[in-house]
């Protein structure tokens, strides 16, 4: 199924383990979480590009595991 969501007015924040050398940047969409249950993520190099949209719980256990290590550094 897809869904289209209006993402034209979207404010997006850079995430804080992004490296901050316009290199590895990636963005999502808090509001539209509190709004439509779901969080887009993108590119901040490619804002005009696709954004990937994940239901909240997916990523809220996707944050967490990240705050606690639990994915090896690259």
């Amino acid at each position: 199924m897809k869904i289209a969501f209006d993402m034209s007015r979207a404010e997006w924040v850079k995430s804080s383990y992004s490296n901050g050398n316009e290199g590895e940047c990636v963005e999502f969409a808090p509001e539209i979480a509190t709004t439509a249950g779901v969080v887009p993520v993108r590119d901040s190099k490619r804002p005009a590009g696709p954004a990937l949209v994940f239901p909240v719980e997916a990523w809220t256990l996707f944050t967490s595991a990240v705050r606690s290590g639990e994915f090896p550094a690259l």
